[in-house]
């Protein structure tokens, strides 16, 4: 079902730290350019001093700057983050608060997908301003993945950037063009324990934290194994999103995807038939930002000219579950 729903603004926060492939060598204790040629990343960001929170604000301020628009034109602010500042309050909470509008009353909590948190809030959120139900949604994406990081799988650990970014959504006029035009997520739980931290929640709570335990709270991903998984399923999963024999690719002018790793685009664009030309890759200089890809992705797409009103995007990605999620979206 396509709903009359434009993006208004973005905004996007890179934190202090600029870490380059070389720093990532010493981390890891690598050879040097080691790091480059696993991961094509040149420079990625960590966390100084900064929360989630805060980085969250920061990027929601810059998407209302952007927009034109103050706090008061928004009535409801999701987080759509894969990882949280802390269990309970929600970080939209908290974002909220870093924006210095703890009275403000305005509607705030999360929606978890992980990778695909944006693209789920954005789908999920953009019926409720359809509806009527909410005129200006804020949207952020804040991650910081250098805290989980586990350094003895370097393969993994390589990958990641911390970052936030935010988008604000709201209602199309009738004469626009701007729609989402198409929109589906699927789940093949089978595929649960290729990228999971299992510590932390009920399962394995905190209280049972020792040593011995530590690799249990940080961050786990079979890389092969999801690569494997997800170009199986994702031919046919477009077929489902875009309608039989309307799968080409080469119907939109972009194609932003999730930047798990730049091995994955390219073999995802490969199967895909995705041409370079198409492809927003920020991966070099952010690194896989967890569900802030996206949207930093659609951001800087924005910002570099890449796409203008009017042009059909497409938003692609996998996420852990395992999940495949696909947005058109009419710009």
């Amino acid at each position: 079902m396509e709903r009359k729903v434009k993006i208004i603004g973005t905004g996007s926060y890179l934190p202090k730290q600029r870490i380059t492939a070389e720093e990532m060598d010493r981390r890891l204790g690598v050879p040097a350019g080691w790091s480059l040629k696993k991961s094509d990343v040149r420079v990625r960001y960590f966390v100084e001093d900064e929360t989630a929170a805060e980085m969250g604000a920061f990027a929601a301020q810059a998407a209302l700057q952007d927009a034109g628009l103050t706090f008061a034109d928004i009535d409801c602010i999701v987080c759509a983050s894969g990882t949280m500042q802390q269990p309970i309050p929600c970080t939209a909470a908290l974002i909220q608060q870093a924006m210095g509008q703890g009275q403000s009353g305005v509607p705030s909590f999360d929606i978890n997908s992980t990778c695909l948190s944006f693209m789920a809030a954005l789908d999920v959120m953009s019926y409720l301003i359809a509806a009527g139900r909410y005129r200006r949604i804020l949207i952020v994406s804040t991650e910081i993945a250098s805290v989980g990081l586990n350094w003895e799988h370097k393969e993994s650990a390589v990958l990641f950037g911390d970052g936030a970014a935010a988008v604000i959504a709201g209602q199309s006029a009738t004469h626009e063009q701007s729609r989402i035009a198409a929109s589906l997520m699927e789940t093949y739980s089978t595929g649960a324990s290729y990228s999971e931290i299992r510590g932390g929640g009920t399962g394995l709570h905190a209280k049972l934290y020792d040593d011995t335990r530590m690799s249990d709270y940080m961050f786990h991903m079979d890389g092969h194994a999801i690569y494997k998984m997800a170009s199986r399923l994702l031919p046919e999963f477009l077929e489902r999103l875009l309608g039989p024999g309307n799968t080409a690719m080469s119907q939109f002018p972009l194609i932003i995807p999730h930047q798990g790793s730049a091995m994955a685009m390219r073999v995802i664009s490969r199967k895909l038939g995705i041409a370079p030309e198409q492809l927003m890759n920020i991966t070099a200089d952010h690194g896989n930002t967890i569900a802030a890809s996206i949207p930093m992705g659609l951001h800087e797409a924005i910002r570099q000219g890449r796409m203008q009103r009017g042009d059909r995007i497409l938003l692609l990605g996998t996420s852990a579950g395992l999940s495949l999620g696909g947005l058109v979206l009419d710009y």
